[in-house]
This record gives structure tokens, C-alpha cells and sequence, in this order.
């Protein structure tokens, strides 16, 4: 009877794949944009695919919101690493170990060689983060210090955020310390530091039913620890609320390196610093754009490039485009975007399921 029923997973797990793999060679990804010499396709299936991070050994993992697993991805090929878990949308690696950021809490897990299933979490982070859900997803990742960057969202479109939310922290995972890093923060999902600065730079999504276009989401620039971004008070680089605005001046607090097309959910980032693409992509910030969620006519759904030079962005075009359709049917939805060794760019889609990897080949190679 026991070897029947695994038989039977075995069988389920198959098909399940075999389902995603089809549904996965479905999708139009003729009708995505490109600049010329660039190449898009379907790197592996992973449902509802987040967050990425990236191991040594071209191994990465990847949370998810919508579910309770992290998977392992290696060669394109997907493999339940951690299951039964509380919107794992987060997931950092440092020194052998995998950090899973649920709502309220960090867990940490041993990377073993070989994976036979589902792994078991070695310990809970001492540090402690709010219960709720609202924004209470989180993206997590390593500072060029070592400590791990955890932000906490507001628990609201726009409220009073009171002394937890609305901050960037990091903590040390070998102590118990848990510092404010950025303030005025709305609902951060993404975030880079600078390979040459060093600066920590996060995207931030804007506050909803303020308008069709408006405000802006943002990317902003770190340059000193503890510095406000605006919300709930002030929004892109001079927009006073009109409900927790009043009797705030909007240019004591740290205005946004880039405003980008209202409710557009700027999600992940990264700065390029491979070697595959051309040169004007060196240093810059390749980020991604969730889509709009309750704007009459839908924008965003799309992966975005920023041009930096000398910590200021010189100009905003997009890199990956046709998500979107016209009429406003959506194949996909970009999430998160992850450097791999040879230069290439994984795009994570939590709609399709899928991740894709952006190559470039010059004219005539």
C-alpha cells in the first residue's frame, strides 16, 4: 500500500510538472519587446516565482507569496526546498546558509550538497518583525556589510505608520541587534547597493485611489543611515498628502533618485555588473514592474532599466515590454530580476509561473 501511494506522489509530481511545462510553452513570448541583439525565453517553472537568490554552484532560490514553498533551481530545473511555510516571499543566501523571510519572522536552513526533499530549518532568527499581512510580504538580502536587510511595509494604503513600520532594518544573524536603516517607506520589494558606492538604492510602490496618475512609484537612493523618504507625508519629490501632508514640508525629507508611472508596483532591482550585455547596460539598475492592480487603464508589466552615473539616474527606458497587451489582457507579471554569472538576467513571473532569462548576442557573433 505504501509503495502504491508513492507511486501515486511520484505520478501527481509528474504530471504536475509535465502541466507546467506545457502551460509554460504557451505563453507569447513572441509578443515581448526587445531592444535589438537581446533574447528572451523560458529558463524553468516555478509556481508563483518571487524572489530570487543566488548560490554558488549556479544554484538559486526562490520564494513565493501566494504559497508556502521555497524552491531550489539548478540548470532550469525546479525542486521543493522548504514547504509548509507563511508567505515565503524572501529568501537571502550568506556563508552555506539560505535565510526564508516569512511575515513575521527570518528562518535559517542549511544548504546540503544534495536535496532529498523538503528541508527542515535549522533555527529562528531572535529578531522579530509585526504580525500583519498587509505589506507584510518581504524581500531580504545581504548589505556589503554582512548584516541581512529586512524592511517592514505600512499595514495600510496610508496611515499613521507609528515607530515599526514603514522602515528598512538590518540585522546581524550571529547576534540579536536589529537596526533602522531608512525611514518613510511605504512597501519596499526590491533593493541593490551600488557595486562602486556601495549605497544602498530600493524602488517603492506609491499609495493607491489618489489618482489615476498619482504618485509616482519610486527608486530611491540611501547615502546616510536613518534618512526619511516621505510617506505617509509626501510622495515622489514634491507631492504633500492631502490627508497626513498638512503642515509637512516636503523638501525636509529625501526625494526619489526616479518618480516612475503611478501604480506600476516597482518591485525587484538589481544593478548589472555582468559582462554579456553592452556597455551603456554597466552600472545601471534593471528592475522590474508588477503592473497596476486598480487603474482604469492597466500600465507597468514590464522590466525597466535605469542609467546611473555618479549616483544620479540619467534616464528610465524600458528594457522588456508586451506582458501587456492591448485590450488589457496580461500573460505575465515580472517580480524580481537576479545577475547570473555568465551575464544573463533571470526575470521571475509569480502569474505565469515561470522564470525567464534575458540574453544578448551582438549583431554578427
Amino acid at each position: 500500500m505504501l509503495l502504491s501511494f508513492s507511486k501515486a506522489l511520484i505520478r501527481a509530481a509528474a504530471l504536475f510538472t509535465a502541466l507546467n511545462l506545457h502551460a509554460a510553452e504557451k505563453l507569447p513570448l513572441d509578443r515581448l519587446k526587445l531592444p535589438p541583439g537581446f533574447e528572451i525565453s523560458v529558463w524553468a517553472t516555478v509556481p508563483d516565482a518571487r524572489s530570487i537568490a543566488q548560490a554558488p554552484g549556479g544554484r538559486f532560490f526562490v520564494g513565493n507569496r501566494a504559497k508556502d514553498k521555497v524552491y531550489l533551481v539548478q540548470n532550469g530545473k525546479a525542486q521543493v526546498f522548504a514547504d509548509k511555510l507563511d508567505t515565503p516571499n524572501g529568501v537571502a543566501v550568506k556563508d552555506g546558509k539560505l535565510y526564508v523571510a516569512e511575515v513575521p519572522r527570518i528562518l535559517e536552513y542549511a544548504i546540503p550538497g544534495k536535496i532529498n526533499g523538503p528541508q527542515k530549518f535549522i533555527r529562528e532568527l531572535p529578531q522579530k518583525f509585526p504580525k500583519d499581512t498587509h505589506h507584510g510580504w518581504k524581500f531580504i538580502r545581504f548589505g556589503p556589510d554582512g548584516k541581512l536587510y529586512v524592511p517592514v511595509g505600512a499595514p495600510c494604503n496610508i496611515c499613521d505608520l507609528g515607530t515599526e513600520y514603514g522602515r528598512i532594518y538590518r540585522v546581524d544573524v550571529n547576534g540579536t541587534g536589529k537596526d533602522v536603516v531608512a525611514e518613510g517607506v511605504r512597501n519596499t520589494v526590491g533593493f541593490d547597493w551600488d557595486p562602486v558606492s556601495k549605497d544602498l538604492w530600493f524602488t517603492d510602490n506609491g499609495r493607491d485611489w489618489y489618482g489615476e496618475d498619482s504618485p509616482p512609484d519610486e527608486i530611491n537612493h540611501l547615502t546616510k543611515v536613518g534618512e526619511h523618504f516621505g510617506f505617509p507625508f509626501c510622495h515622489g519629490k514634491n507631492i504633500q498628502d492631502k490627508e497626513f501632508g498638512k503642515g509637512k514640508d516636503c523638501k525636509t525629507f529625501k526625494a526619489p533618485e526616479a518618480e516612475l508611472r503611478a501604480h506600476v508596483a516597482a518591485l525587484g532591482m538589481r544593478f548589472y555588473n555582468g559582462k554579456m550585455f553592452p556597455s551603456e547596460y554597466q552600472g545601471g539598475i534593471i528592475y522590474a514592474e508588477h503592473g497596476s492592480w486598480n487603474r482604469t487603464i492597466p500600465q507597468g508589466y514590464m522590466v525597466g532599466f535605469a542609467q546611473v552615473k555618479d549616483g544620479k539616474i540619467t534616464n528610465v527606458k524600458p528594457l522588456v515590454e508586451g506582458w501587456l497587451q492591448a485590450g488589457g489582457d496580461v500573460f505575465g507579471r515580472p517580480v524580481d530580476v537576479e545577475v547570473m554569472e555568465d551575464g544573463s538576467v533571470l526575470i521571475s513571473d509569480d502569474k505565469a509561473g515561470v522564470i525567464y532569462r534575458l540574453t544578448y548576442k551582438a549583431k554578427g557573433k
